[in-house]
Order: C-alpha cells, then structure tokens, then sequence
C-alpha cells in the first residue's frame, strides 16, 4: 500500500472548512516549546553521548548565515542587513570556535558527514575567500562523505559564474534558488528586483558545474499578487525545469516581523485569491510532471525526495523534507537548532549573546528539550502523516508499546470531523490521508500535538493554507 504516488484533490471548499492556524513541523515537539532549562550543559552532554552503544549516525550539518546586502519586506528569517564584510570576516572566526568546540564534545568516531547546508539571512553574502575558509573548518572537524547531499541557499541577484564555479569545487551538489515570484509589481511592493535573466544564468551555472538538483522556491499570498502575473511567472519557472519546487505561502505577521510593517494591507490578495493563485499552480506543475511530496513541496519523479516517499524513507527535519532520517544534526550560528538523540537545542538568536558565550568557551545553546517517551510517539506519527499520508496503527503499538485506540482515543474522537469530510479514513489497521486532505496535512498533524492540545493560541502559527 503506498498512497503517496496516489493523486490528491484540491478541493476549495474542504480547504476553506479546515484552514486554521498551525506549525509547520520542522520537528516535534515545536521549537516554541523549547525550555531554558535546557542548557549549554545539556546539549554538551549529549554530544558526549551520541556515541553510546555504538550507534555512530551520520551527522547533517546546518551552518546559520544570518547577512543579508538589503531587506526582502515578507522576510521572516533571522538575518543581518549590512554591506559591511567586516562583520561577516568576525561571525565566520566564531563559527569556527563552535565548530572546534561542538566536534570537541563529540566522543570518537570520525564524525561522518551525510549532509550540508548553509542557509540564512544570505549565504552568498560571503565572499569567495570566506566561504573558502568555511568550508576548510567544517573539513578540519568532519569528513564529508563522497556521495553526501550538500546543500546551499542562492539569491540570484547576489551571484555570477565564478561563485557557482566556487561551490561545486567546495563540494556542493544541490542548490535552492529564492524566486518568489517574477512580477514586477510584486518586486517593488516586497523590495526584491530580480529579474529573469540573472535567474536562470545561476540555474544554468549550476547545471554546467555538476549540481545535481536545482530547487526553486516561490510564494502565493504576496502583496500585488494575482493569477495572471503568477501565471506568468509559472510558466518561465517550469520552463527552466528545476529538480524541485516549494510553493510557500505568506504568512503575515507584522506584530511579529518588523520588516513586514513596509507591506500595505490594502494590497495583500483576498483568501480567495490565494486559494486561486495555488490551485493554478498546482494544476500547472502536475501537468508538467511534477509530484505532490506534501506541504508545500514538487519534485521530479525521478528526484531523491520521490524516489525516498515512494520507498518509505521520507523524513522531515528544519530544512524541509529529507532523505536522511537517521542522521544527528547539528547546528552552528545564531538562533540555528540541532538534534541529537532525543533532543533538540537552539542557539541564541543575537551576535552579541553568541560571541559572549563562545568567547568564554560555552555552547551558544539557550534553550532546548529532551523529549520524553509521549513525545518521541507524537513525533513519529506527525512524520509518518506528513511524509508517508499514512500510519500503520500496529507498527506504533509494536515500536512503542501501547494500545493505540486507547493511547488515542481524545484524538480520534476529534479526527471524526475530518472523517466525515472526507480528509482522513481510519480502519483497523490504518489512518490513511485521502487525497482531498493531503493539502490539509498539517491540520490533522495538529491533533495529535498534545502541546496545543493544552494551548489554544494558535495565533503565533501561519494559516496551514
């Protein structure tokens, strides 16, 4: 049985019932019910441990590279506006104090590294002999392996042939290239000018140096935004044929998100709107071949991502939908979040906290959780619903040693509705997301966060639509 090469259903009317505010689960429990309490002594103590009995995982590594040359108004990202290089020469010396410092705690082993990816902020913003330098530090502390998945955020606007030439000889294979959307009137109304041209001569840089998938992201619900100039932009996007896409959609919050305050209501597209502008896009991209992998992302057939869903080895971790489940991450650089064993940790969120810490030779970690035997059940079933559309009820019960029905029963009785609607069919064996839900796969993911079982304010989370 494998329902994720089965077609999924758009359906309007069944989005507008069920579209409420949720996470995007990244991880679980979710990073805002991460606790102090949970420390540099904490995360430092489970490095020490990642090697016990023997279960040496691969590690993915994520570097933070919070700068950015000028502000993008719908940015939600923890980032730095400057055009001052001097405060990326500075943050790239700390960068390499926690490299030492976290691979330092790590008890034997020689620290494989299965997958990379610096992300941000801009990590183009650094310059060829910085990222150089990077590269050379992360290989001093880790071996990449070979055939590794490393992984870079691209700004276009920011990048010529020579730094794409740059990337594959550091040894990046895949590259994820911000869009957007190509409209003109949406550019000026987010303060992103970024044309066509220097777009696809990245993409093509790229392809000439040996990267071996191209990820395009894009977003519905921007200012200006509306179906013909998405179209548009659609269009040109399948016709540079990337690897993959993402199709995010805008959350704005401008309580939140200071930069978002430059954006005006009055242009914001109504819901409906919205619901439109997606709708064409997904019709356009399964036309054009492309698979629905969840949430909000496309891929080739023939990409890692399908190719992992369709054989069950799909997983999602702070970057998205992976290949590596069975990797430890850890994270480098403000506000970034690990996970090793059964925890997670995230760095502090400023320059000033995270080179204080490093300078008296402490983990940067301000706050993190271990999870406990209820959570580590939650988050299996969160993952197996967003990357599989399904559960094998009896495989939980072997794994984790309980009655499922009974564990369970508040949240089944609340997945009655979404029964009823068509979005989830539960049997004796299974609950299966049909496809009329698997766009609403968040929200049936939401029930079974015990979290928000407890805290209604949902406020804080984007619409899962």
């Amino acid at each position: 049985m494998n329902s994720a090469e089965a077609n999924f259903v758009f359906d309007p009317k069944i989005i507008s019932r069920f579209d409420i505010n949720g996470p995007r689960y990244t991880s679980y429990p979710t990073a805002d019910r991460f606790v102090e309490a949970f420390d540099a002594d904490a995360a430092k103590l489970w490095l020490g441990k990642r090697n016990i009995g023997a279960i040496s995982r691969q590690l993915s590594l994520y570097f933070h590279i919070p700068f950015c040359n000028t502000i993008c108004y719908y940015c939600a990202c923890n980032k730095i506006i400057t055009k001052d290089h001097g405060r990326s020469a500075k943050y790239l010396k700390y960068l390499a104090k926690e490299l030492a410092l976290q691979s330092g705690y790590l008890e034997g082993g020689d620290h494989e590294v299965a997958q990379l990816h610096w992300g941000g902020g801009t990590p183009t913003f650094l310059s060829h002999d910085e990222m150089r330098q990077l590269m050379g530090a992360t290989r001093k502390h880790f071996k990449l392996i070979e055939d590794g998945e490393y992984s870079i955020e691209v700004d276009p606007r920011k990048v010529d042939r020579a730094t794409v030439e740059l990337l594959g000889e550091l040894g990046f294979n895949r590259m994820s290239v911000g869009v957007q959307d190509f409209d003109e009137g949406v550019q000026q109304a987010v303060n992103r000018i970024q044309s066509e041209e220097e777009t696809f001569a990245v993409i093509d840089a790229a392809r000439a140096n040996g990267f071996k998938s191209i990820s395009i992201d894009l977003i519905y619900g921007l200012p200006k935004q509306n179906v013909i100039g998405f179209n548009r932009t659609l269009d040109r996007v399948i016709e540079a044929s990337p690897d993959r896409l993402s199709i995010y959609n805008y959350a704005h919050l401008p309580s939140l998100f200071k930069p978002q305050r430059r954006i005006l209501e009055s242009d914001m597209p109504t819901p409906d709107a919205r619901l439109q502008i997606l709708s064409l896009a997904i019709r356009k991209l399964t036309e054009a071949g492309y698979v629905y992998i969840g949430m909000d992302h496309f891929a080739k057939p023939d990409d890692e991502l399908a190719v992992a869903q369709r054989q069950g080895r799909l997983h999602r971790n702070f970057q998205g939908y992976s290949t590596h489940a069975d990797c430890d991450m850890l994270s480098f650089g403000i506000s970034s979040i690990g996970k090793v064993g059964p925890t997670y940790s995230q760095n502090v969120k400023t320059l000033d906290e995270y080179y204080d810490r490093l300078d008296n030779d402490i983990l940067p970690v301000y706050r993190g959780i271990e999870l406990n035997a209820d959570d580590i059940l939650r988050r299996a079933i969160i993952q197996a619903l967003m990357c599989h559309f399904e559960l094998s009820l009896e495989s939980i019960e072997i794994a984790h040693l309980i009655d499922f029905k009974k564990y369970f029963a508040l949240e089944l009785a609340d997945l009655k509705e979404m029964e009823q609607g068509g979005l989830i069919r539960v049997d004796d064996k299974w609950l299966t997301v049909l496809p009329a839900g698997r766009m609403l796969v968040r929200a049936i993911s939401m029930v079974f966060d015990k979290y928000l079982r407890a805290d209604r304010q949902r406020t804080r989370y984007s619409k899962v639509i």
